[in-house]
């Protein structure tokens, strides 16, 4: 009957326990939604930043169109004259998602506008993110582990400046690929079963749909078996977990047409490729250990390493064959740029130009992971007891992200997971420890405090009972005291057993009362302190849409909305079929929110086309004209942060031009547009740097604004003040002077102007003769 009762009381425990960590994974989900609506709160449901616009418009054109016309669709909007194959040149899974979404709200009769679904697609999947951080969590230390870990994803600053409502990016969804795929891993690791390892795979084809970061998936778990496998520690189960996802896994990622054939062909996969043979190996060795006698089991092992290093060899000459006509020996830009911090700016400026691409610097990791950054250490300690193929997995997964996160800024978004789960494990196992220590002296207190109170009781009666008779039966009251608790034990405890391992273990981690108060209330200080920093970056710091700018002054809150005021103009004041050039930062809005055609834009895939456009913004304007009208462009577009302070305006982007235009085309040289190695736009600038296109496009009449022409962003008077431009004229600017728009002058005006006047038909005639010349653009 007792055993019974207490199956039953540990099943409603258990059951209770899992009731309750559903219902805080849903609070968990209703948090990592509802911190990253500031956004939408303050300001209003608008896409954010640059790459978002590209993606939502995409996104409109699937559900328009349909899938089959979006894997088919030709876009003659971008990269004029070139044109774009937008099937084939993008990552389809955030559109897919966004897209299947929209479909079944609306076949629910729930009538959601595309861009409403795009708003709202990240907060949802960071929702999921959190759920799939304490699925992994479980699988390494428990669910205690798990739910901490949850909580610190859904508010860690990090992912949240990528998911907030409106950043309609790769990295929406990303994240709860990249998360879910490393938890199916885990699983298939613990259990062996084939079934996860299939949905591993599956999960690993969504995440190369969904963002060019799949090749960190694709190098960490081949990397990880074979830690396994030097360490001694192969098994079954870390071959089917492997196995089945290289194979099942590429044939998958090859269906992606961005991918296609570079998932069996670049240089980012080998390695997992010779993973995979060398497990085989292995489990080939293991297998024959076991069915044969260890004399014969020495000479199939030479063997079997001999035709094993043939093969290894074997490929190894094939893929050395394959990647040397490459002059980056198979591996892509960013890849190089990885490993090597220094080869973007060496030898590619159009990466090194991108500012998510620099290395980060030290306040940014407080900024972005915050006090995780103090708790990571302690949770690589607590996964070393004990080690497990799961733990060890998790430390590989922060070492290999803190290095890439120091390469590049962009990829503290892949620091965050880990660092959350480490630090949800530290904690767990830190609350675990303390919360012990408190339980285990609580009986100890209340004997005692029992003890005293009767000591107190019999103290009273000292003065009617003489000391020695009080002595007698204080005898006598503690001795039957201490048989009555040694019969209750026994009754409680009829067999006394032995102490195990973890039971010593647990006795030897008991810490004093005080101490363990003190630290329970420190930790939960330093967890307020988290959530205020994370609900301060989520409010103020990534909530602000870039398309949408604010300030605070004496005067209260100042709203620049100078982007759409722009962007509207061309769309109701310019022909369909107008070129429009810009930087290619602003090709993407440009294309979504004016519809108009644009000659680059955010796909940085043509340098040399880039390159064009630099060129055009660093000649002189007689050069930039022609270099424009070769390309049929009727506009150009700048933005200048001059006159309100706005820092990422294009005189601060001017360098890079200068630099892509460069490599390109010789004749355009950096140490031309500096003074003794400095980059100066006042009086002492050089005079290229005066007369360039971009300077003049910029400061054309801003002595108007306050006869002093004061550059609050350069903070210096400019150079060169009063000018006049003749082959561009002004057509807009915005309230606020962040975005100036103007138009190329048709040759026959250009020429008139400068031009005297003399007779009709002498005047015609030059015309007429000129009007006939070509010009080489270039």
């Amino acid at each position: 009957m007792a055993s019974s009762d207490s199956q039953s009381s540990n099943s409603l425990r258990y059951a209770f326990g899992n009731v309750l960590a559903f219902f805080i994974l849903l609070l968990i989900g209703v948090l990592a939604f509802s911190i990253r609506l500031f956004s939408v709160i303050k300001y209003e449901s608008v896409i954010h930043e640059f790459d978002p616009y590209f993606n939502y418009r995409v996104t409109q054109f699937l559900t328009k169109n349909g899938i089959y016309d979006f894997w088919n669709w030709f876009d003659d909007r971008t990269w004029y004259p070139l044109g774009r194959v937008i099937g084939g040149t993008v990552y389809p899974g955030l559109t897919l998602t966004a897209g299947t979404l929209w479909w079944i709200l609306n076949s629910l009769n729930i009538p959601l506008s595309v861009e409403t679904v795009c708003v709202f697609t990240a907060p949802i999947f960071s929702a999921f993110a959190s759920w799939a951080a304490y699925l992994l969590t479980k699988e390494v230390k428990g669910t205690g582990a798990g739910l901490t870990a949850a909580t610190l994803l859904a508010m860690v600053p990090s992912y949240i400046s990528r998911s907030v409502a409106g950043s309609y990016d790769n990295e929406a969804v990303a994240i709860f690929a990249l998360i879910f795929t490393f938890y199916l891993y885990i699983k298939t690791l613990n259990t062996g079963s084939l079934f996860y390892a299939t949905l591993n795979s599956i999960a690993y084809f969504y995440m190369v749909c969904s963002w060019g970061g799949y090749t960190f998936i694709i190098n960490l778990i081949p990397i990880h078996v074979l830690l396994c496998i030097i360490t001694g520690r192969y098994s079954s189960r870390l071959y089917i977990a492997y196995a089945p996802l290289i194979v099942l896994g590429t044939l998958l990622a090859s269906l992606v047409p961005v991918v296609g054939f570079n998932a069996v062909m670049t240089s980012e996969h080998f390695a997992s490729f010779l993973v995979f043979i060398i497990i085989h190996v292995v489990a080939v060795v293991y297998y024959i250990k076991g069915i044969l006698s260890p004399k014969m089991f020495k000479v199939a092992m030479a063997l079997v390493v001999t035709v094993g290093l043939a093969v290894c060899c074997a490929v190894v000459a094939v893929l050395i064959a394959l990647v040397a006509s490459s002059p980056t020996m198979g591996w892509s830009g960013r890849s190089l740029s990885l490993l090597d911090p220094t080869y973007a700016s060496k030898y590619i400026p159009i990466i090194a130009s991108v500012s998510e691409h620099q290395p980060p610097t030290w306040p940014s990791y407080f900024m972005d992971i915050n006090v995780l950054a103090f708790l990571v250490p302690a949770g690589i300690i607590a996964c070393f007891s004990p080690l497990s193929d799961a733990s060890s997995f998790v430390v590989l997964y922060i070492v290999m992200s803190v290095y890439f996160s120091g390469v590049m800024v962009r990829l503290m978004l892949v620091l965050a997971p880990a660092a959350c789960i480490l630090s949800g494990i530290a904690l767990s196992q830190a609350f675990d420890v303390f919360t012990r220590s408190i339980k285990f002296q609580l009986p100890r207190l209340s004997d005692h405090s029992h003890v005293n109170t009767i000591k107190a009781g019999d103290a009273s009666s000292e003065t009617v009972v003489p000391n020695d008779t009080v002595k007698t039966d204080k005898s006598e009251d503690t001795s039957k005291e201490r048989t009555s608790r040694k019969s209750k034990k026994k009754d409680k405890e009829p067999v006394e057993k032995p102490l195990s391992k973890s039971q010593i273990k647990k006795r030897l981690l008991v810490l004093p009362l005080e101490a363990s108060i003190i630290a329970i209330l420190l930790l939960v200080l330093l967890g307020a302190f988290y959530v205020v920093h994370s609900v301060w970056a989520a409010a103020e710091a990534y909530s602000a849409p870039s398309i949408v700018l604010t300030s605070y002054s004496n005067d209260g809150l100042h709203v620049f909305d100078d982007f759409r005021e722009a962007y509207a103009w061309l769309s109701h004041n310019t022909e369909v079929d107008d070129k429009v050039a810009s930087w290619w930062d602003y090709g993407y809005q440009t294309t979504a929110m004016a519809n108009r055609t644009v000659i680059v834009d955010n796909n940085t895939w043509n340098n040399t086309h880039i390159a064009t456009v630099g060129t055009a913004m660093s000649s002189p304007e007689k050069a930039a004209w022609e270099i424009f009208h070769s390309l049929d462009v009727k506009y150009v577009l700048v933005v200048f942060g001059g006159l309100v302070g706005y820092p990422s305006d294009d005189i601060n982007k001017f360098l890079w031009m200068v630099r892509i235009g460069g490599g390109v085309f010789p004749h355009i040289r950096e140490p031309d547009y500096l003074r003794d190695g400095q980059y100066r736009i006042d009086s002492m600038a050089t005079p290229t740097m005066l007369n360039s296109l971009m300077y003049k496009l910029s400061y054309y009449r801003f002595v108007e604004t306050d006869g002093k022409a004061f550059d609050r962003v350069r903070r210096t008077e400019i150079g060169k003040k009063y000018f006049k431009l003749t082959h561009f004229e002004e057509v807009f600017t915005t309230h606020h002077w962040m975005v100036r728009i103007y138009k190329l002058k048709p040759p026959k005006n250009r020429i008139r102007g400068k031009t005297k006047k003399s007779k009709s038909k002498a005047s015609s005639k030059t015309t007429s003769k000129r009007k006939g010349l070509k010009r080489n653009p270039f």
